[in-house]
């Protein structure tokens, strides 16, 4: 049976982790990993987390199924804080994912229910895995442009004129927030400028918000699926509790759907249900069920808003104290795209072969295309980081 398959290559990610764990030199820098880490090097519970958990502990009375739409709670509690108030409840269905991949995954299935050659644009670049998990599942690709590579700015003129030229009824994939691999985000207007093209041209927006919460504020970072929610009629959003919970391996997300009227949403409610059993069946419940009181709780969530502004305003900080340290070491080079970046993410603008020569002769560890994450970077190996790019350039 399984004589007929080959040995894949690992993913590009996950063995660049294995390398680095393997590295024996002290000064060695992970900067391609995909998670928050504080600055002693940790991707730490959230305080308020262990609060919500052990409440969870003493008052939970069962594990049995919760069903295919999973915690209804926690399905309450993310959709009013995606939407708020910007859609009508009728029009919106919630269901409960493992993480934003699941969420992703079942997007997919339901938009090739929908239609069979069912063809989405994602942007250039986008996150490594966008690709092979919906092409995977069957959905026609195709790149818009977003990101100069050269001059560290947004293609937002490009990126109309093709979605302009894109067929009525078409998907096109957008990043909430804190685009990954960039960091680099549309302003208000030009968020508003790319809704009125989806408007004109009937497309079928599909968002990725995956760092709620990373950029500016949770308010904030929604601002394109609230500003949509009123002008279009229909809609779908992947949300992920990973990094603004710090929940990473309890996979817990959500997909919401904005449908054309009541009737259509349950039609696409009863899809997703059955798509959902057909995958995995049901959701796992302990980091929902946590996040759901989380959420459900004035404390609590007045405290969790307090731990996720330290995580962003740290991400933040290490981009500046990077970029400061680069003028330093390398001032022939401008780096201040750093400072204009959201979220854990952006382009250290540096060639492959420099990439390599980092790790090679410093023990750097960044993906090739230079993307890195900023939390890999602490005000202790800032210096360090700054002369060894300084002598690879």
């Amino acid at each position: 049976m399984f004589d007929s398959l080959k040995t894949l290559p690992p993913d590009a990610i996950l063995g660049l982790i294995a390398e680095y764990r393997n590295d024996s030199r002290a000064a060695k820098i992970d900067l391609g990993v995909g998670v928050y880490r504080t600055a002693d090097g940790r991707t730490p519970v959230l305080d308020v987390v262990k609060v919500a958990e052990q409440r969870l502990v003493d008052t939970q009375d069962s594990k049995a199924y919760i069903g295919t739409a999973g915690d209804q709670a926690f399905n309450a509690a993310m959709q009013a804080m995606t939407f708020a108030d910007s859609a009508q409840n009728d029009r919106l269905t919630t269901l409960q994912a493992p993480g934003g991949s699941g969420s992703l995954r079942v997007a997919a299935g339901l938009l090739l229910r929908a239609r069979n050659n069912a063809r989405v644009w994602v942007s250039e670049p986008t996150w490594n895995n966008h690709v092979p998990l919906l092409g995977g599942a069957g959905l026609d690709l195709q790149p818009y442009p977003y990101y100069d590579t050269d001059k560290h700015v947004l293609q937002i003129d490009a990126m109309l004129e093709c979605l302009r030229a894109a067929p009525k009824g078409d998907v096109v994939l957008l990043h909430a927030c804190c685009h990954n691999p960039s960091g680099l985000d549309p302003g208000e207007e030009e968020w508003r400028a790319i809704a009125e093209v989806i408007v004109e041209r009937e497309l079928v927006p599909f968002i990725d918000m995956a760092y709620q919460g990373f950029a500016k504020d949770i308010d904030t970072d929604a601002f394109i699926i609230r500003h949509l929610a009123g002008k279009v009629e229909e809609m779908l959003v992947a949300s992920s509790c990973s990094k603004n919970f710090g929940l990473y391996r309890d996979r817990v997300g959500t997909l919401s759907a904005l449908a054309k009227n009541t009737a259509q949403r349950e039609v696409i409610a009863s899809q997703l249900s059955n798509i959902v059993r057909t995958i995995y069946s049901v959701p796992p419940d302990h980091g929902a069920a946590v996040v759901a009181r989380i959420l459900g709780d004035e404390s609590l969530r007045a405290n969790w808003l307090i731990e996720l502004a330290e995580m962003r305003e740290r991400l933040r900080d290490m981009s500046v104290l990077l970029n400061d340290a680069l003028k330093r070491e390398a001032p022939a080079q401008d780096f201040s795209h750093l400072v204009r970046t959201n979220g854990m993410f952006c382009f250290l603008g540096i060639t492959n072969d420099q990439v390599e020569k980092l790790k090679a002769d410093f023990g750097i560890y960044m993906v090739g295309s230079s993307r890195i994450n900023v939390a890999g970077i602490t005000p202790d190996n800032v210096d360090y980081l700054a002369s060894s790019i300084a002598a690879v350039i």
